[in-house]
């Protein structure tokens, strides 16, 4: 071979294998972004470590898109042990807001002490509201007929301007149960919760479970709770009681029972009804991601697909499923 035409040769194939080495290089230092194939299975240890009466158990369930999988079956009694339930409705209007709970308005937390019960007249600029006697005691339900009787969504001019309490004592035989697929299953298109307690057309009402076992509920109905001048508070960890539900949030307060994530990020407080992670609002510097979708989720290459709740004074936790939920 011509000794010009072998060096030519050479160089080419020099700078080839440079080109080729940096390519790997490359390849190395900046790897391809693969957070949306990454999905996290449900731990059940969460749930029995954050509270000792839940039982976990794999059992055979179908999806909403027809799915055959296995799912976790969590049976609780709703009643956490990690965090005291209540109080809800302080006695008198000097009370201060260590005898109440909270109210949830116009995207606020509001403290349910003495005052705010005598001041619901300008606070809803109604003279109607009056919830304390000319001693300032003020009208609480205190009998579970009581309870159930003003929860009702007719409830009659009996229980206008009263405090709704439900007593932990109303529930002690109430058992509750919880299908989630352990492996969750990313759907296309979100599912959006239907409007009202019941849900519709096969979607949960439920939003997700706490790992302490309580259920995230679908928004309180806020409108009917004050069209019949009653007020029924939450508590400091954003819950409250029904006989038929038992114990269960509406707002993630940042009491319930938490795992901390060692990258900053916000801790995982439950799961939703498709098996991906439920998440606080806010990561350890107090800022809440800014690329959430419609359901209030998004991805990264630890956790995959998952949520964040709303911010308390919302009523709110999440918007819509993204993965496919238990028939």
């Amino acid at each position: 071979m011509n000794k010009s035409v072998f060096s030519l040769f050479a160089v080419l194939f020099g700078l080839s294998s440079l080109f080729l080495s940096a390519c790997e290089k490359e390849d190395v230092s900046d790897p391809v972004d693969n957070s949306d194939t990454v999905v996290v299975d449900v731990v059940a240890a969460y749930f029995t470590s954050a509270n000792a009466n839940i039982t976990v158990t794999k059992v055979p369930c179908t999806l909403s898109d027809g799915t055959e999988t296995d799912c976790f079956q969590i049976v609780t009694n709703s009643v956490p042990t990690d965090h005291q339930m209540g109080p809800w409705c302080p006695d008198n209007i000097s009370d201060d807001a260590s005898a109440g709970g909270i109210w949830l308005e116009g995207g606020e937390v509001y403290d349910v002490d003495g005052a705010f019960v005598q001041n619901m007249a300008t606070f809803y600029n109604d003279p109607t509201w009056k919830m304390y006697d000319s001693n300032g005691n003020i009208f609480v339900t205190d009998t579970e007929q009581d309870c159930i009787n003003a929860a009702n969504p007719n409830v009659g001019a009996a229980y206008k301007n009263y405090c709704v309490e439900c007593l932990p004592s109303y529930i002690t035989s109430l058992s509750q149960t919880f299908l989630i697929p352990i492996t969750p299953v990313q759907q296309n298109n979100p599912t959006f919760f239907a409007m009202g307690p019941g849900g519709g057309n096969n979607v949960p009402s439920s939003r997700g479970v706490a790992l302490n076992g309580v259920e995230f509920s679908a928004p309180a109905p806020v409108n009917n709770i004050l069209d019949a001048y009653t007020l029924a508070p939450f508590d400091d960890a954003g819950g409250h009681i029904n006989v038929h539900q038992g114990y269960h949030y509406h707002a993630a307060t940042g009491v319930s029972f938490s795992i901390a994530q060692s990258d900053e990020h916000a801790p995982l407080i439950g799961y939703a009804m498709d098996g991906h992670g439920i998440y606080a609002q806010l990561d350890d510097n107090g800022k809440e991601p800014t690329d959430l979708d419609a359901c209030r989720g998004h991805s990264d290459e630890i956790r995959g697909y998952h949520y964040h709740v709303d911010a308390a004074g919302n009523n709110n936790f999440i918007n819509c499923l993204q993965g496919a939920y238990p028939n």
